[in-house]
């Protein structure tokens, strides 16, 4: 796959392609690497998510637009978008990062969405990058809840099963993968009694979990 690809993939061509080259660095790879532009990245995103939620919700208190903003710039939202750009095939890692499975870890990759972030902000300005956040995050702006905040996914999918009687969900480790210090757990989330199943990936068996039953919500349409 090519640059061309992923800037068609974001709606965005950059003028400095440089920046998109380093955005996509992982420190294993090289010194000249992503971490600065992710930390630029961090912030832009949070500022401009903040935005959003203040202009769409303007009867929420600060704590209640602060939960708002954390579940939807924490390292599972940002995974979920970074694949869904295919973004572990354009990432540059170092060998040990290939073998051990780096171009498919949650947290390299929501890293990296993070430094993509801050080099559009660099090359294309604010505006630029608001538009691009707008884009990527449109959906799980558009189906935010207020009401429901401030429940993670395994109690909301809980409590949605236990109004219909439907019992509670089982969640199975799949797989472990990585290494030591930087592990990726896979499980799924079966509801037996409709036939149901999901998975999900995070850096702790508790987060796999929770992105497991926030897939399954989202199979249940549930808002």
């Amino acid at each position: 796959m090519s640059l061309e690809d992923l800037q068609e993939r974001l709606g965005y061509r950059f003028r400095r392609r440089e920046l998109l080259n380093q955005a996509l660095t992982h420190r294993s790879h090289s010194a000249s690497n992503n971490e600065r532009l992710e930390f630029l990245g961090d912030g832009v995103l949070n500022c401009i998510v903040g935005l959003n939620l203040y202009e769409r919700f303007p009867g929420l208190r600060e704590g209640q637009l602060s939960r708002l903003r954390a579940n939807l710039v924490n390292q599972q939202p940002l995974f979920e978008i970074a694949r869904e750009l295919d973004l572990g095939h354009y990432l540059s890692l170092g060998e040990g990062e290939l073998k051990s499975g780096g171009a498919s870890r949650p947290s390299i990759l929501a890293d990296s969405l993070e430094s993509v972030l801050g080099a559009v902000l660099l090359d294309g300005g604010f505006d630029t990058a608001r538009q691009l956040v707008g884009r990527l995050f449109a959906s799980r702006l558009n189906e935010i809840d207020p009401d429901a905040q401030g429940k993670d996914a395994k109690t909301q999918l809980q409590e949605w099963l236990q109004s219909r009687h439907r019992g509670l969900p089982a969640y199975n480790l799949i797989e472990v993968s990585g290494q030591a210090h930087a592990q990726n757990f896979n499980v799924e989330c079966r509801i037996d009694v409709i036939g149901l199943r999901s998975t999900g990936e995070g850096s702790s068996r508790k987060s796999a979990e929770q992105a497991a039953a926030a897939a399954a919500l989202r199979k249940l349409q549930v808002p």
